[in-house]
């Protein structure tokens, strides 16, 4: 998994690209980490280019999300592809993320 960081204003972007399982799950959250520890209080994360996410990816993402929610921060996604999209359906994980189309609708959210 490729993994990236921008700054855009006050928001962190973090772009994920490949497969988001098990074996890259930990690069994601300390990348995550990172952020948080930085004082990032508004994060996007660019998933426009993540073919298959499993249970430990929705794992780092949720716990981050509790993270920032604990310090009034915000977490919004954006930019999954069908298969992901569906993988966050069946979880029920669309009623607790922010999910948009792409960056610049994520970037409009905060």
């Amino acid at each position: 998994m490729d993994i990236s960081q921008s700054q855009k204003d006050d928001v962190t972007i973090v772009a994920l690209a490949g497969r988001f399982d098990a074996q890259s799950a930990g690069d994601v959250e300390d990348s995550l980490k990172s952020a948080l520890e930085g004082g990032a209080k508004k994060i996007l994360v660019d998933m426009g280019d993540v073919e298959y996410i499993s249970s430990a990816g929705l794992r780092v993402l949720l716990s981050t999300a509790k993270k920032l929610a604990g310090s009034s921060g915000k977490l919004v996604l954006c930019g999954l592809k069908p298969y992901v999209r569906e993988v966050f359906e069946v979880a029920g994980f669309t009623t607790i993320f922010m999910i948009l189309p792409d960056v610049d609708e994520g970037l409009k959210a905060f």
